[in-house]
């Protein structure tokens, strides 16, 4: 078993910590929080050792009745790998007491590239983390846009890639987040960081990316324009698609048109939070014209990240090769939407 620790229990981390407890080769050691919060109790109420992420504020916790395991040293101590899910630019700062413990330390997509050995996603190149002391994985979008480049280069060869994409404003969370009544260009120069992020799991891939900011919550919409070296027809990327567990093809008869309608059917189909850990791909869009390949996909930017976490907890240990270690993370946490059956 390995013993895991999650340095961070916001949106990810709660995320990744219930996705480790659920997997039968981990054992969650316990959640470093920065103050006693609703999802401080949650954690406590879940039977997750707590650990102060602040020593000066663990008083804090004691105060509103909720116990603590130690200081986050101790979970750092404790653990045989970590997962730092504490918000961007954190991380980094962190990075010094994960090497003074000597223990193997994952981070999120929100840090810089060379916080870590390598950036990871799961159906990429899962081997280039395999025994690394260290891995950042990649964000919500990138992530999203690693599963479909990954098999169509596979299978046809990638020339080029060009996609825009529509970004939420903020996490239902994040408050304070917006904009609250625009549309704005983010960034307005070109490339977005998005592009520069899939280099660093495709470093020869010829991508331009473009970014919006919208006054939603729920998820972002990418439109993805792939020219492909050769020329297959939209039913043949369809079933190829169709053999990615981590990829979901909205049928038309659904009539799922947004990502509103995409969270009720999560919430439908009893998935934890409402969260979908797939790229929902709306199977009407796949278009091929000549070597273009063209559609629409919703990434839940709350999510989709957490089987990726899950899978570099095993390449970092070398507990388990990529294709063993995908199944199992889909088996335990439900991964993988068979529409209709």
């Amino acid at each position: 078993m390995t013993n895991v620790g999650v340095n961070g229990y916001g949106t990810i981390g709660k995320r990744v910590a219930d996705a480790v407890a659920a997997q039968p080769d981990m054992t969650l050691v316990g959640v470093a929080k920065t103050r006693p919060n609703f999802e401080a109790e949650t954690a406590a109420r879940k039977g997750y050792p707590l650990y102060a992420a602040v020593a000066d504020r663990a008083d804090r916790f004691a105060e509103e009745g909720l116990e603590l395991a130690g200081a986050v040293d101790d979970l750092v101590a404790e653990a045989d790998v970590v997962v730092d899910c504490t918000p961007s630019g954190i991380g980094a700062e962190n990075a010094a007491l994960y090497e003074e413990r000597d223990t193997p330390a994952i981070y999120q997509g929100g840090e810089d590239a060379d916080v870590a050995d390598v950036s990871f996603n799961a159906r990429a190149n899962y081997t280039e983390a395999v025994g690394a002391d260290s891995a950042r994985v990649v964000s919500c979008n990138t992530t999203g846009l690693s599963r479909i480049l990954a098999p169509l280069d596979e299978a046809y060869g990638v020339e080029k890639a060009r996609v825009t994409l529509v970004r939420r404003g903020g996490d239902p969370g994040q408050t304070g987040r917006g904009p609250i009544d625009d549309i704005l260009p983010d960034p307005v120069t070109i490339p977005s960081h998005h592009g520069p992020d899939v280099n660093t799991i495709f470093p020869d891939l010829d991508i331009d990316t473009l970014g919006m900011k919208v006054p939603a919550t729920l998820m972002h919409t990418h439109s993805v324009n792939v020219t492909l070296e050769s020329s297959p027809n939209a039913d043949e990327v369809r079933d190829l698609f169709a053999d990615e567990t981590r990829l979901f093809q909205i049928p038309a008869g659904a009539d799922i048109d947004g990502s509103g309608k995409l969270k009720e059917f999560a919430h439908d189909a009893g998935r934890p939070r409402g969260d979908l850990w797939e790229n929902c791909i709306w199977e009407e869009s796949i278009t091929v014209e000549g070597h273009d390949l063209y559609l629409f996909q919703a990434i839940h930017q709350e999510s989709d990240v957490v089987p990726e976490n899950v899978d570099a907890i095993r390449a970092l240990t070398g507990a388990a090769d990529a294709a063993e270690s995908r199944t199992t993370t889909e088996d335990a946490m439900g991964v993988g939407i068979d529409y209709g059956r």
